[in-house]
């Protein structure tokens, strides 16, 4: 009787405050059994496909310190295929510099377009505006391969050929349509109201951008940023056409090099080990800029 006294006067307490955490919860165990048993299905597929994705890294990951036939792994477990891939030609440290080089240089100047223009089109009204953007875009719909010849003979016109800055222009050109567009819809995303407070306060348009409007669309800025990373990080394509000396080629280009041994022999162990090497950074950087990549890719979501 007590008992019962004590909950009632609890129930009538919680109508009366208003405080949810007083009211008693008689169904909360049947209700949380249920919630599992309805997610139950989408944690085994998310699972599963969790498991698919990741066993290919896996197995590299295991098989790149296995013994191999014809390696430098032969018996037992050990390093000896990262060995080999340290010292091949240049040594890693070198092809890892041209890689890092190049994919640094493409993020910066991916975010200083993207940004700039990304603001030009969500902001201010010009002629031609949406015919700019238009064809912006329309970069996306040419095949890659087919405009690096062109750009080889553009480069080497500027001397810019066989060169690590000429390949982060190239690989810059062909992220900017996506990244303009990112940026477009997150400044878009943004209220006016933020720009027109700033200047009523006393800032420039060039203050209130930097001040207010960068830190509003960070999301979207790490998104793009890490885009153009991955891009540039992972492209093998445009270093084999624009790249002739050994010594500046990067990692990937490297990578594939060391993959073909004396007389058409694979080395499958270096081979492994130069992939290792390669999906490290970018499985450590997106798992660091999870959160904020997909922020800015929910930030112009719902925008109508």
């Amino acid at each position: 009787m007590a008992i019962d006294t004590e909950s009632r006067s609890d129930h009538t307490r919680a109508i009366v405050t208003g405080d949810a955490s007083a009211r008693p919860n008689h169904h909360e165990r049947p209700r949380s059994i249920g919630g599992v048993l309805v997610r139950m299905p989408f944690w085994l597929l998310t699972g599963a496909l969790a498991l698919i994705f990741l066993y290919p890294l896996i197995w590299t990951a295991v098989s790149s310190v296995s013994p191999h036939a014809g390696t430098n792994q032969v018996d037992g477990w050990g390093l000896g295929n990262y060995v080999t891939l340290a010292n091949y030609q240049a040594g890693i440290w070198v092809y890892l510099f041209n890689s890092l080089f190049v994919s640094l240089l493409t993020v910066l100047l991916t975010l200083v377009v993207s940004l700039l223009g990304g603001y030009a089109f969500a902001r201010f009204d010009f002629p031609g505006k949406n015919v700019l953007f238009l064809s912006t875009l329309a970069i996306l719909m040419v095949p890659y391969a087919t405009l690096l010849i062109p750009l080889y003979v553009l480069l080497n016109a500027v001397g810019l050929s066989n060169s690590l800055v000429g390949v982060a222009l190239v690989l810059t050109m062909f992220q900017l349509p996506f990244a303009t567009f990112m940026m477009r819809i997150s400044f878009e995303a943004i209220p006016r109201e933020m720009d027109e407070a700033a200047m009523v306060d006393g800032c420039s348009t060039w203050r209130a951008l930097w001040t207010v409007l960068v830190p509003a669309v960070k999301p979207g800025l790490i998104t793009v940023g890490l885009f153009a990373f991955l891009a540039a990080w992972n492209d093998f394509i445009a270093p084999l056409i624009l790249i002739t000396d050994t010594n500046r080629m990067t990692l990937p280009l490297a990578v594939s090099n060391l993959r073909v041994q004396v007389q058409g022999v694979v080395d499958y162990g270096a081979t492994e080990a130069g992939v290792v090497v390669l999906a490290l950074p970018c499985i450590l950087l997106f798992l660091i800029l999870q959160r904020h990549y997909v922020r800015g890719f929910m930030s112009g979501a719902f925008k109508g």
